[in-house]
C-alpha cells in the first residue's frame, strides 16, 4: 500500500519521466506557453522552477547544471538570455497554471502551462488600473471634507453666482405692467374708504355736542 505517498510517477518508470519533464521544461523555456494535463503540470513546476532560479546567477556552474537536467543548448541559452532579464527582481512563482477544462478522450484535467513575466495580456492589465484605497468608518457614514472636494465646490458655486439674471419673456412683462394700476387703485380708493368711515363719526360728535348745549341752557332757564 502507498499510504503518505504524495509523489506521483505519472504512470511511467523514473528514466521515462525525467526524460518526459526535461523535454517539458525545454519546450515551456523556448516557447513560454505549453498546453498538458494538470497532473504534468504541477509534476513540471516542480522541475523547472529550481532551473530557473538557478538562471539568476550566471555563471559557468549555473549552465551546466541547467544543462544537466535540460539537455538543450538552445534552451540553455534562452534560459540565461531574455528569462534571467525577466525574473531578476521575482522571488519565486516563475509559472502559472490555467485550467481550460477536460479532454474529450479520457476526460483528464487540461491546462495551459505558462511563464508568468511573458503573458503580455495580463501585464499591461495589472498595470494600467491603478491602485485605490477605500477607508471604511464605522458609526455615522458620512463621508469627510477634504479639501479636494472643498475646493471642487468651490469652483461649481462660482460659475453659479456669476452666471447672468435670465430676462423675463415679454408675456411676463406686460402682465407686471397690468397689475401696477390695479395697485395704484386699489391704494387710492383706500384713503377714501376711511374718508367715508370718519364723516359718520364726525357726524354722530356733533350731535351729541348739540345735545349737550340745549341740556345745558335747559338747566340755565330752570
Amino acid at each position: 500500500m502507498r499510504h503518505g505517498k504524495k509523489f506521483n510517477h505519472l504512470g511511467r518508470t523514473a528514466s521515462h519521466r525525467e526524460a518526459m519533464l526535461s523535454n517539458m521544461a525545454s519546450s515551456l523555456i523556448i516557447n513560454k506557453r505549453i498546453n498538458t494535463t494538470l497532473a504534468k503540470a504541477k509534476a513540471l513546476r516542480k522541475y523547472v522552477e529550481p532551473i530557473i532560479t538557478k538562471a539568476k546567477t550566471d555563471t559557468t556552474h549555473s549552465r551546466r547544471i541547467a544543462f544537466s537536467y535540460l539537455q538543450n543548448k538552445e534552451s540553455v541559452q534562452e534560459l540565461f538570455g531574455p528569462i534571467a532579464e525577466k525574473i531578476a527582481n521575482r522571488p519565486g512563482g516563475y509559472v502559472r497554471i490555467i485550467k481550460t477544462g477536460n479532454r474529450l478522450g479520457d476526460s483528464a484535467e487540461m491546462c495551459m502551462m505558462e511563464l508568468v513575466d511573458f503573458n503580455e495580456l495580463l501585464l499591461g492589465e495589472t498595470s494600467a488600473k491603478p491602485k485605490t484605497r477605500r477607508s471604511r468608518r464605522g458609526g455615522s457614514g458620512k463621508a469627510k471634507s477634504t479639501p479636494e472636494a472643498s475646493a471642487e465646490a468651490t469652483v461649481e458655486a462660482a460659475p453659479a453666482a456669476e452666471a447672468p439674471k435670465e430676462e423675463k419673456a415679454p408675456e411676463a412683462k406686460a402682465e407686471e405692467a397690468t397689475a401696477a394700476p390695479e395697485v395704484e387703485e386699489k391704494k387710492e380708493e383706500a384713503p377714501k374708504a376711511e374718508a367715508k368711515a370718519e364723516e359718520p363719526a364726525k357726524e354722530e360728535k356733533k350731535d351729541d355736542a348739540s345735545d349737550e348745549e340745549a341740556d345745558d341752557k335747559s338747566e340755565k332757564k330752570d
